[in-house]
């Protein structure tokens, strides 16, 4: 039989209402694991469970959380089979961005689920979510950090919050799912990350100062110009289309010149959830790529932040981690 072990972080499948609102609440989350005899079906892999201290709200995950997991998931690497987070759904998709790269050559499941209804509701969507999340880390059959949501399994640094109060609350939108949930588990065997051939490892993050700027019509950029000094590594700006910035945008190229001249990696995204990066197909992108800028392609911001954190740790010379943000590591891009 398979063993998998839920790391359990807080978040809304945790919580319970409260008069100042939903927060964490052990008991409760406990009580209503034990009212699931799903959980007890010889089908299952059989499970243990280890809470992280304090239970958190998503919105207050960080760096210092990001090392945790990891550290949970390394030192319990080897007596498992396969691994459930249980995280809260507003920063899901960074947290499973920063694990698909903290987890160098992962030849197991990582699956994130959670739920938008607290698992003690009666109509809590984290019943479903959680069961299918144990069967998928016990299957042996993904060897990648995944989001498990509202039935579509989809790669973790894929994903983006599609909605904040729906069941699907997770969309994909460069990326099939690597899973459909229905009467079966139907597996996207095309897609699937292949077993590594080396040794599992983890690399924790360093608190790098990363900042990230939205372009909007009429944004005055040298606003942005005191935040771009030496102590910045990286910076993720989103454009819009294919990587455009408006042609009157003057202030922003110095400002990205003098980011890259002092060893910060500024990466360009799209604000557009569908589609990609090409710096140099608009005479308004081209000016980005020759002030030193790197495409983030398809990438998500959550991704793109989660990759600098990344590589700005694992690497100190600037055109290695310029080079490998436009190289896939995780099927990212």
């Amino acid at each position: 039989m398979a063993k998998v072990l839920i790391i359990n972080t807080g978040g809304t499948i945790s919580m319970t209402e409260t008069a100042e609102g939903l927060k964490p609440d052990l008991g409760r989350f406990r009580a209503a694991l034990a009212e699931m005899p799903e959980l007890r079906n010889p089908k299952m892999p059989a499970w243990e469970m280890v809470n992280t201290d304090p239970l958190l709200d998503s919105s207050n995950m960080t760096v210092d959380e990001w090392n945790r997991l990891g550290e949970i998931v390394a030192e319990n690497y080897d007596a498992y089979d396969g691994f459930v987070i249980l995280h809260g759904t507003d920063t899901m998709a960074y947290t499973a961005s920063a694990l698909s790269f903290m987890f160098e050559n992962l030849g197991k499941p990582v699956i994130l689920t959670g739920s938008q209804i607290p698992l003690c509701e009666i109509r809590s969507d984290g019943k479903d979510n959680l069961i299918t999340s144990l069967l998928i880390a016990g299957s042996g059959r993904v060897n990648e950090v995944c989001i498990c949501f509202g039935e579509e399994l989809l790669r973790g640094n894929r994903a983006i919050k599609y909605s904040a109060d729906g069941f699907i609350a997770f969309k994909s939108p460069n990326c099939p799912p690597l899973a459909e949930v229905g009467i079966a588990i139907d597996y996207n065997e095309a897609l699937l990350l292949p077993a590594p051939a080396e040794p599992f490892r983890l690399q924790t993050l360093e608190k790098n100062p990363i900042g990230v700027i939205k372009v909007f019509p009429g944004i005055q950029f040298e606003l942005f110009a005191n935040i771009m000094t030496e102590a910045l590594k990286g910076v993720v700006i989103e454009t819009f289309g294919a990587g455009n910035i408006p042609g009157s945008a003057t202030a922003l190229l110095p400002i990205i010149e003098k980011a890259s001249r002092n060893g910060a990696i500024v990466t360009v995204c799209t604000q557009c959830p569908q589609g990609t990066v090409q710096l140099g197909a608009y005479e308004t992108s081209s000016a980005l790529k020759r002030v030193g800028a790197v495409s983030g392609k398809n990438m998500t911001t959550e991704a793109a932040v989660a990759k600098l954190y990344y590589l700005l740790s694992k690497h100190a010379d600037a055109k290695t981690v310029s080079r490998l943000m436009e190289t896939s590591l995780r099927g990212e891009e």
